[in-house]
């Protein structure tokens, strides 16, 4: 089976966040044990797997997506990857619509090159900042926002930029501050000269990484925190990992559009 290496939302080779896409031949998806020992071995943020539906449903490919440690409910990277290797080897054109378990998610191709996909918006909720999230971080808090059930991480807003940018936490310490990890934000310090409105950083040592580089389904939160401030519902938010990353973000009310590039890397055979 070919299996390739897919760098997303980025336009350049070893930067984004780089997911591993294996599209099956079969109607059905093998045995959960061997998804995870494949996604354990590629030891990407996300390794995808995918297989084509029946025509005349309300999606045209299965879609899941599993960590080194486990499988998630919401992934925007791997999305977007999955969707360039269908354009890339012809498999689909225009937009695709996936099955998965936070309900049927699309990815429309754009004539840049980029993709657009549909995701639905976070449902924030704002709450009292957990005890002992600022001395895991090492950083002040200024407010914390549960994200809902899809995604579950905990959302924090920090002082400024370099502040997000400096972070060094101490991950053992963060995992019981969420189900899933958590986000640290802040607005941009110079959004005319930079480029994008807001910077993040999204951290998920439970499903074993520390840093994510690049994180779509954070964004669906990202979009409705930094709209309601900015005043804006078209935003760009920058991820401020070692790789980095630009997420153009449109909300759409319970849906959120986040938009971005890919880069296939590496295109090989899995033979296990």
């Amino acid at each position: 089976m070919r299996i390739r290496i897919v760098d997303a939302f980025t336009d350049r080779p070893f930067t984004g966040n780089p997911a591993g896409v294996l599209l099956l031949d079969s109607d059905a998806f093998p045995d959960d044990a061997w998804l995870q020992r494949v996604a354990a071995e590629m030891n990407l943020s996300e390794t995808a797997f995918a297989h084509p539906l029946p025509p005349g449903g309300d999606a045209d490919w299965a879609l899941r997506w599993f960590t080194p440690a486990a499988e998630v409910a919401m992934c925007g990277h791997a999305t977007l990857a999955t969707a360039h290797v269908l354009r890339s080897t012809g498999a689909a054109t225009g937009t695709v619509r996936f099955s998965a378990l936070c309900g049927v998610l699309t990815a429309t191709a754009r004539d840049d090159g980029t993709f657009t996909l549909d995701f639905p918006t976070a449902p924030l909720t704002e709450s009292p900042v957990p005890a002992g999230v600022a001395e895991a971080l090492g950083a002040e808090v200024l407010s914390a926002h549960d994200t809902g059930p899809h995604i579950g991480d905990l959302l924090v807003e920090l002082a400024d930029e370099r502040t997000v940018r400096a972070l060094t936490p101490d991950f053992p310490a963060l995992v019981a501050h969420s189900r899933r990890g958590i986000i640290a934000t802040a607005a941009a310090e110079n959004p005319s000269a930079g480029g994008y409105d807001f910077v993040s950083r999204c951290f998920f040592p439970q499903l074993g990484i520390d840093e994510d580089p690049v994180t779509g389904s954070a964004h669906t939160a990202l979009a409705p925190f930094w709209s309601a401030r900015l005043g804006r519902d078209e935003l760009t938010g920058l991820q401020a990992s070692a790789r980095s990353g630009l997420v153009a973000t449109s909300l759409r009310g319970g849906r959120t559009l986040l938009t971005g590039g890919a880069v296939t890397v590496v295109d090989g055979e899995l033979l296990a």
